[in-house]
């Protein structure tokens, strides 16, 4: 007997053991089933999130609310916490460091001697733990803070157990005068690998920087890519950007190029590890704001919650793929859905920027932007988009983005909202709609208060007075859950005017995505047989 049928005696043996096994160890002791069960949704039980340093004015005001919906079944096992702590570096630190390291060179034999002594014996001092600079207490209670002037440092957070799904937390800063000034309001990112931002600037008057935050323990390194109206842009220093482990570090977008653009797409890629990324547009005399990434390039997108006194809008778009877009433009508003004026679709050229100025595409109503394929059955190619939105005129104007999001498939939330000058936008591009709104418990106090809504089909639904808890004090949260019927698309605006300027700042509320698809693995002993 060679070793080839020595060898297929065993294997035979072998599999007939793992055979009776399986059958004695099969669940509940009854037989495995042929085919395997769709996937459970479980509530995630780890999040991260980012927020970026607020802004460099002496005179800004930042208020912060961090919020994790209640009832949220995760793994009663595992230890639930949500905090942001501070960034442990920025630029301004590693620049202190590179000094601090060069005055140390002469002492760095003595210091290692040392560092090898200490760990050898045990007595070597092991780093504080950051104090958090927000921590949450329990589900459904907001916690808020406040931060003044420019020392404000980015924030690095994780959520676990009941706290992670769907955790969310908004920056909100209001700078009342000086270059930059206006609100500027952010819901803290998640880390990730890949961001569009159609939208950023560098026209004469604009001072955009990309923000990028890296969570994790090891550094980060950042690609670039700029792209105007013909392409993309001459740029440098663009590749292999450092982010150090739980930094954050601002990069002014003009010092990538000296090309001048009014509009531009920003492309942040990584080739080692993640980031959280988030565009700070600014402009001398049209206000700021954050501009946050765009969804996944679509064929179709929706872009909601475009105020109704808006006096000018502007769309940018970009294709990232290797065919030209022609891409229809429909505006949702109360009544039902419209073609604007003069404004019916808009060519975008494969790697260009495409704009284009859509005025007061409002006239006085609320609404939603939705992009289409022009031709009806036509190929989609994917885009991504933003809108640059301006309220007020002359020196009294203000701007803010509102990038496309992603439909509310289970759940959305917007932290801080205020008693008054909330709107609550809510779009059904297709089928009619009926949404659960949930009005949180105030940071100082208030009982939660819901409301059901129905948003028809092809409409945006604005809601100028969202629900607001009984007896708030302070800031609350905004929970948004689709109940019944076609895809939800929704945006917060908040509005907050200073000294006779529109200020203003809207954020997209795309799925917190607090839950995730789980395969049921059951054991099927069919595999044997074949």
């Amino acid at each position: 007997m060679n070793r080839t049928t020595l060898s297929l005696l065993a294997a035979a043996t072998a599999l007939a053991a793992a055979t009776g096994l399986a059958a004695l160890t099969a669940p509940d002791g009854g037989e495995a089933t042929a085919g395997a069960k769709a996937p459970a949704r479980l509530p995630v039980e780890r999040s991260s999130l980012l927020c970026p340093a607020p802004t460099t004015s002496d005179i800004g005001e930042t208020a912060y609310t961090s919020f994790a919906p209640a009832g949220s079944e995760a793994d009663a096992g595992v230890e639930s916490t949500a905090a942001l702590t501070p960034s442990v570096t920025t630029l301004a630190d590693l620049d202190k460091d590179a000094d601090k390291d060069a005055d140390k060179d002469a002492d760095e034999p003595a210091d290692e001697e040392k560092k090898d002594e200490e760990e050898k014996t045990g007595t070597a001092k092991q780093p504080t733990p950051a104090k958090p600079f927000l921590a949450l207490k329990e589900p459904g209670k907001p916690v808020g803070a406040e931060e003044s002037g420019s020392d404000a440092p980015a924030l690095v957070g994780t959520a676990t157990g009941t706290f992670a799904p769907g955790w969310t937390t908004q920056q909100t800063t209001t700078v009342p005068a000086g270059s930059g000034r206006g609100v500027l309001g952010v819901s803290c990112t998640v880390p990730d690998t890949d961001f569009w931002f159609p939208g950023a600037s560098l026209a004469k008057d604009r001072q955009d920087y990309v923000h990028l935050t890296n969570p994790d323990d090891t550094a980060a390194v950042v690609d670039i890519e700029l792209y105007g109206k013909d392409g993309a842009l001459k740029s440098q220093l663009t590749e292999g950007i450092p982010v150090p482990a739980g930094a954050s570090v601002p990069v002014l977008l003009p010092t990538l190029t000296t090309d001048k653009a009014e509009d531009v797409t920003v492309h942040v890629t990584t080739r080692t590890g993640r980031v959280g990324a988030v565009v700070r547009g600014a402009g001398d005399e049209t206000g700021s704001d954050w501009l946050p990434a765009s969804t996944d390039p679509a064929g179709t997108l929706v872009l909601p919650g475009i105020p109704a006194d808006a006096t000018s809008v502007r769309l940018v778009a970009f294709v990232p793929g290797d065919d030209d877009a022609d891409v229809k433009l429909r505006l949702a508003t109360a009544s039902g859905t419209i073609t604007p004026a003069g404004a019916e679709s808009l060519r975008v050229k494969s790697g260009m920027t495409a704009s284009l100025d859509l005025k007061d595409v409002t006239k006085g109503e609320a609404g939603s932007l939705l992009l289409s394929p022009s031709e009806s059955g036509g190929q989609a190619t994917p885009v991504v988009a933003a809108l640059q939105v301006t309220r007020g005129t002359g020196d009294k104007q203000e701007f803010a983005f509102i990038p496309a999001t992603a439909p509310v498939t289970e759940r959305a939330t917007a932290a801080d909202n205020r008693a008054k000058g909330s709107v609550l936008s809510l779009t059904a591009p297709d089928a009619t709609a009926e949404v659960k709104v949930t009005a949180s418990a105030g940071t100082g106090g208030g009982e939660p208060v819901v409301k059901k809504y129905t948003v028809k089909g092809g409409t945006t639904l604005a809601i100028p007075t969202p629900p607001v808890p009984g007896g708030l004090k302070g800031s609350y949260a905004l929970t948004i859950e689709p109940e019944s019927g076609g895809p939800v698309h929704a945006a917060r605006t908040l509005l907050l005017p200073q000294k006779g300027i529109e200020m203003f700042t809207v954020q997209t509320l795309p799925d917190d995505r607090g839950t995730v698809e789980v395969p049921q693995a059951e054991q099927d002993l069919s595999v044997l047989d074949e």
